[in-house]
């Protein structure tokens, strides 16, 4: 995913004396860059447009549980800044025991940065301008990237940049997930290690990069991962590359030093959240999410993505868990052009360029099989083929990845090719013969405009009830005390969370909540490390009640037990009141019932208040539910 940096004549890799005699670019150079900048900005408006059209009632439909989610924390954001709360543990979720949100993909920088936003507009407001920004500056640091180590056409790194800004796992992942979308920082954290080799630079670099990695990790750390293994697999090919080798063997003190103090301030910044991480309470092991079933299938590298041009067309072929994770999905004309792409820049390649294009190639191999996960599945079939990462399954950190996203690493892989191949065209210094530039001309062109993205898919979302937007629910919670919407909080019945995160995002008295959408332990036993992690909380018999109420409208006729078991449910939870919704959002498109859940709540608890434009119903704790 990264190139060598501008070095000495003995490895023939700098991309031109222009390019690599200033850090800085030149002034002539900056409307150029504003260029660039705002066309990605627009890229990335238009592809977040359904958002932005309403984004208080809007939501995306492939994504609405990760939504809720990422909402959630920009309201607690606003939380910890003016309450001083721990932004790496929230005790208002999962009553009552909290979340671990080091555990989690907590984005603790955007979420403190953008508190005044979220203040004045909401955290709808502030999810979308994330995503937005991380869409168009992924791009608009590619383009920077490319163009300062690696091209001599503005225009070459221009098209490499948006492919890698919006490449289509790029796209599948804004369907909700902000840590993903954050594509800026691969580039970044190149950018500073190919710096490292600096002569007489190497505290600043150090401590630069060290900052950087601390910004990473609070934003997307399974990402910050990723970068640091390509970039460990690039450097040691790199360098143990005959051409190269004696100019690796000189850099390589100044690297270490540098490193050094990467390691102590990366270190010292990240002390307190890589503990909680780690041995904090409630932690766990793996993800969560199953490995053997969020792999790559090998042929969706060879399909195209449902939110593109060729999908639009009806030539999507559905290969993904689910459309928030088509991590590859590059196209038959894209992988072939890669790969002939290739091998024409290693035909024509100097010793030292040749050492960039095998250690770049290398990561992509490399990453190409560890996306494919423990087992090779084509077309939707498991063969029982083991592949590396069936080696790597119980291995720290490879543990807590999902193996189909190490395609996204191949994007940068293809981002570098593709900026390279066209450098030459576009300079006319490509392969001899003018049909053979044609040819590769027409071949771009057929391979990118299949997979041009579309705008994300949205769907309508309950507004926010009156009963939360005045603090109507103050009323019937005391100080400290705990509210649940119904149907209770899981990523396929999000609104709950949402309130919560709207009444954060206000300031003042908060309420604390059971259940949610998050990553936690099996269950609630304080087990450390050795649990495996699941979806949310360790679901209660009360959960399964309104739950199935609402997604499969089944009205369950009370009896003596399962009164009993909600009695015990809410004095576990220390509930003191629930509510219903005038309405309530489901998952892509899906309509919830709730009729059913209003019945089997009525059979439960009795006749509610109508209050705010929500049904209430107080609990008294220790006593049965009916008996009110």
């Amino acid at each position: 995913m990264s190139v060598s940096a501008p070095a000495p004549a003995a490895s023939a890799d700098p991309p031109s004396e222009e390019a690599a005699s200033t850090p800085g670019a030149k002034p002539r150079e900056w409307p150029v860059h504003l260029t660039v900048a705002i066309v990605a900005l627009s890229f990335a408006v238009y592809v977040a447009s359904g958002l932005w059209a309403d984004p208080y009632t809007n939501v995306l439909s492939d994504n609405v549980g990760d939504q809720a989610f990422f909402e959630w924390l920009m309201g607690y954001g606003y939380y910890t800044v003016t309450q001083g709360a721990d932004p790496f543990f929230a005790a208002l979720l999962n009553a009552p025991h909290g979340v671990n949100l080091a555990t989690n993909t907590s984005v603790t920088v955007y979420t403190v940065l953008l508190t005044p936003l979220t203040h004045l507009a909401g955290p709808q407001v502030s999810f979308v301008t994330v995503l937005t920004l991380n869409l168009a500056g992924s791009a608009f640091a590619w383009y920077l990237f490319l163009r300062r180590w690696l091209v001599h056409n503005a225009l070459a790194a221009t098209v490499a940049g948006l492919f890698c800004g919006f490449a289509p796992g790029f796209i599948s992942h804004a369907n909700g997930h902000l840590n993903w979308t954050s594509g800026w920082i691969v580039p970044v954290v190149l950018w500073r290690v190919l710096k490292l080799r600096e002569p007489g630079r190497w505290l600043r670099n150090g401590l630069m990069l060290g900052v950087l990695l601390a910004i990473g990790f609070s934003i997307a750390a399974e990402g910050l991962f990723f970068t640091a293994l390509a970039s460990g697999i690039f450097m040691i090919v790199w360098a143990l590359a005959r051409p190269v080798r004696a100019e690796a063997r000189a850099a390589l003190p100044t690297v270490l030093r540098a490193l050094g103090v990467t390691a102590v301030v990366a270190g010292s910044l990240l002390a307190y959240p890589l503990y909680m991480h780690f041995a904090g309470p409630w932690t766990f092991s793996g993800t969560g999410f199953n490995q053997r079933h969020f792999v790559e299938d090998a042929a969706a590298y060879l399909s195209f993505p449902n939110r593109s041009l060729a999908g639009h067309l009806g030539w999507h072929a559905d290969l993904a868990p689910n459309r928030t994770e088509e991590t590859s999905f590059f196209g038959v004309p894209l992988v072939i052009l890669m790969i002939v792409s290739f091998a024409l820049l290693w035909r024509r390649a100097e010793p030292g360029r040749r050492a960039t294009l095998r250690a770049v190639g290398l990561v992509g191999l490399i990453f190409f099989l560890l996306s494919l996960g423990p087992r090779l599945n084509v077309n939707k079939h498991e063969y029982d083929v083991p592949l590396p990462y069936a080696a790597l399954t119980h291995v720290p950190l490879f543990d807590s990845a999902l193996p189909l996203r190490f395609a996204l690493g191949v994007v940068g892989v293809f981002g570098v090719l593709l900026a390279l191949i066209l450098d030459q065209l576009l300079s006319r210094r490509g392969p001899s013969g003018g049909m053979l530039n044609t040819a590769l001309t027409a071949a771009v062109v057929v391979s990118l405009l299949p997979i041009f993205p579309l705008p994300l898919r949205i769907q309508y979302r309950a507004a926010e009830p009156t009963f939360i937007a005045d603090g109507t629910w103050q009323k019937y919670v005391p100080e400290g005390g705990t509210m649940s919407a119904l149907p209770f909080a899981l990523n396929v019945t999000a609104d709950g969370q949402r309130w919560q995160a709207y009444t954060m995002a206000r300031g003042g008295r908060q309420f604390r909540m059971p259940d949610g959408y998050f990553l936690g332990p099996q269950t609630t036993d304080e087990g450390g490390r050795e649990q495996p992690g699941r979806i949310g909380a360790p679901p209660r018999a009360t959960d399964w009640l309104f739950l199935r109420a609402a997604w499969y409208g089944y009205i369950t006729s009370m009896n003596n037990e399962d009164r009993a078991q909600a009695r015990a449910d809410f004095d576990y939870w220390g509930l003191d009141a629930v509510f219903l919704p005038g309405e309530i959002t489901g998952s892509d498109h899906q309509t919830l019932n709730r009729a059913a859940v209003e019945a089997v709540a009525r059979d439960l608890l009795g006749e509610p208040e109508v209050v705010g434009g929500v049904l209430v119903w107080r609990i008294r704790r220790g006593v049965d539910p009916v008996d009110r």
